[in-house]
């Protein structure tokens, strides 16, 4: 990154999120322009995960104890739990992973060999009982919203699921503009932390590593990283002060689906155990817009962006071209603002909207022809061109998720 950049500090004088000590530490709530950002990516991965093949589902955020238990968070995981409410003579817990919930899901129907691969996706609220000294900005929180699937298949299977999340990962950072730091390949280390079983642990490590070597991506064996239950790929990025996070991840699980005893019949009429593929394609929203900010220092890209169209009328004379002009782009889907005059000069206008992929200007000239004057966040500009030629371009890059903000521009 040539420019470091603090998501913490942009984040706000941007006006995406912010804090509030009566809401609590660790707990950022989203304003406007940063609840557009949040939308458009949770809007790309469904999208995504439609196309692969995955089903949505909703689950909720809180379960008994004994969930936990079952699956062994509560061994394994309880001190990044919050503590146990009791609830009707019940323990209730705010969940900190939504794995427990999807192996239920599945478990309430039976399943042929016919039906998996069986891919369950969820974007979800998970929360976790960090230390109010490690909090801060996006990346350290409380309450997660994790874009988290499961994968319920055969053995047979794995690997080309595994290998289909990866190459979703290495599709959605071509499109949010993401360089990965490095492939990681996190294995379980000394200490009590992990499933004690350990020829499930070498049978899990030998496919991920088959993956890994087969993809041709270069990686890092790391002990101590692992999940409880089993190895993972993590694909890791770097901020602006040179600290690194796991972004999206991919693993494989022989423990949970044992734990709850999934099964599904297979050809043999038989019943036979699946195994779990876990895979987060963009981790977290809030880790992925934080990294999102610092990585574009606040110029996102086009279709992330919170205001996608600043119209610019020269004077008040062009109001009415210029709301013309913003009611078009909100029919095609697109974020447009109008900043008229009484918002300073043309110059002052144009530097306040630096950001804003698309600025459209419209003078005497343009409003006679209905054509707009076209200037690019990157400084280039279009030669004047008809309003009905010029939306339907932005619209297209932007429902293409394309970082390039115009194919033929002219200094």
């Amino acid at each position: 990154m040539a420019t470091q950049h603090d998501h913490r500090k942009l984040g706000r004088e941007l006006g995406l999120f912010d804090t509030d000590p009566l809401i609590g530490a660790g707990l950022p709530y989203w304003l406007p322009d940063g609840a557009a950002v949040r939308h458009s990516l949770e809007e790309y991965i469904r999208a995504a995960e439609r196309r692969a093949g995955y089903r949505h589902v909703y689950s909720p955020v809180l379960g008994k104890r004994e969930l936990y238990e079952i699956s062994g968070h509560w061994a394994h995981y309880s001190d990044d739990m919050f503590p146990p409410m009791d609830l009707g003579g019940e323990q209730v817990v705010l969940r900190p992973s939504l794995c427990p919930h999807h192996a239920v899901i599945y478990r309430s129907r039976s399943h042929s060999y016919r039906e998996l691969p069986l891919r369950m996706a969820e974007l979800g609220g998970m929360y976790r009982s960090k230390l109010s000294g490690v909090l801060g900005g996006l990346t350290r929180v409380r309450a997660i919203q994790l874009n988290d699937a499961h994968i319920f298949c055969t053995l047979d299977q794995v690997a080309g699921e595994a290998q289909a999340a990866l190459e979703m990962i290495r599709k959605a950072y071509e499109a949010l503009g993401i360089t990965p730091t490095r492939y990681r390949l996190s294995l379980p280390g000394p200490g009590g932390k992990y499933v004690a079983d350990p020829e499930k642990w070498q049978r899990s490590t030998a496919l991920l590593t088959d993956v890994l070597d087969r993809s041709g991506l270069p990686y890092e064996a790391a002990e101590g990283e692992a999940a409880f239950y089993g190895p993972k790929i993590d694909v890791q990025v770097t901020d602006g002060a040179g600290r690194e996070s796991t972004l999206s991840t991919v693993q494989v699980d022989f423990h949970q689906p044992e734990r709850f005893d999934l099964h599904y019949i297979g050809a043999d009429g038989g019943k036979h155990r699946p195994v779990m593929v876990h895979r987060s394609i963009i981790g977290s929203v809030e880790r992925a817009v934080a990294h999102l900010i610092e990585q574009h220092g606040g110029a996102l890209p086009a279709w992330l962006a919170p205001t996608q169209l600043v119209v610019l009328p020269i004077s008040d004379t062009e109001w009415p071209n210029a709301a013309a002009l913003a009611e078009r782009a909100a029919g095609l889907g697109l974020r447009a603002e109008i900043a008229g005059p009484e918002r300073g000069s043309l110059g002052a206008r144009v530097r306040e909207a630096r950001l804003v992929p698309y600025q459209a200007v419209i003078g005497a000239r343009e409003a006679a022809d209905d054509h707009v004057a076209l200037r690019l966040r990157d400084g280039r500009r279009i030669d004047p061109q008809p309003v009905g030629e010029v939306l339907p371009h932005i619209s297209a890059l932007i429902g293409a998720h394309s970082t390039e903000l115009w194919a033929h521009a002219t200094s």
